[in-house]
């Protein structure tokens, strides 16, 4: 009696011990080491999870760098001091980081530009965008149900009498804001650039002026009178050559419906 206990016993410890003197020797062999690195570069990053570096997240980009498959200047949120962090870690010199910002390139506001009807409806941009262009006589402009808002993790846009604004001062350079408008209006530029063709329409100056105040009619005066040809009109919408444009000022001075601004939202 005794022995039939024992033996089934014997037998299940023994097949517990082959299975776990098994299962510890594979796990030697197959064993993915893991660079220490990888850590210490997450430990330095923001946490945002944003995804504008290109990888799925914090995570993700960690492995990338210390891979070489990513730049150390990568994270925008981080930007040059999180880049000089992750240089130190992998002994490398870290790579200039240019500091941009989102812009939304438009200033059409409810004042400044005409309405085709009354919205009532979702509040989402996207789902208005599908009626008509969204209740904005200009197709191209803000359509101010604050998608971009939303979809900010650093609450740096508001919404002003229907029209979104970055708050530059919070502004991460995520880009989620970016992803979220369905315009394609927001658009992300080198924070040392002082100066903006604040809107996006690419109908002619007539239409333009039917519409909207403060709109780009393409006259071409900002490009004549600018001495470091960092303005062209492109069609009928003027744009400012981020690189050559040095913040003198002189295109905002002649634009006749002062679509070019020296814009900064701060509360």
């Amino acid at each position: 009696m005794v022995l039939d206990l024992v033996i089934p016993t014997a037998i299940i410890g023994g097949i517990g011990l082959l299975s776990g003197l098994g299962l510890s020797i594979a796990s030697k062999k197959f064993e993915v080491k893991v660079d220490e690195r990888v850590g210490m570069v997450r430990e330095v990053l923001p946490g945002a999870n944003c995804g504008a570096c290109g990888q799925t997240g914090c995570d993700a980009f960690a492995e990338a760098v210390v891979e070489g498959k990513c730049k150390s200047n990568a994270c925008p949120v981080g930007g040059q001091e999180v880049a000089d962090k992750i240089g130190e870690i992998l002994g490398i010199k870290a790579e200039a980081s240019v500091a941009k910002v989102a812009r939304v390139m438009c200033s059409g506001t409810y004042e400044s530009c005409k309405q085709k009807y009354e919205y009532k409806g979702i509040e989402d941009c996207a789902a208005a965008s599908t009626l008509f262009g969204g209740p904005s006589a200009c197709t191209y402009g803000c359509v101010g149900l604050g998608n971009c808002v939303r979809a900010c993790p650093f609450n740096a846009i508001v919404l002003i009498d229907g029209l979104a604004r970055v708050i530059e001062s919070r502004c991460k350079a995520c880009e989620m804001c970016v992803a979220s408008c369905p315009k394609k209006i927001i658009r992300m530029i080198p924070k040392s650039n002082e100066y903006t063709v604040a809107c996006s329409s690419l109908d002619k100056g007539a239409v333009v002026r039917k519409n909207c105040n403060v709109g780009c009619i393409g006259c071409g005066k900002c490009s004549k009178v600018c001495q470091y040809s960092a303005i062209e009109v492109q069609g009928t919408l003027a744009k400012i050559n981020a690189e050559a444009c040095v913040n003198c000022g002189e295109c905002m001075k002649v634009c006749p419906t002062k679509a070019i601004k020296k814009y900064k939202c701060e509360l």
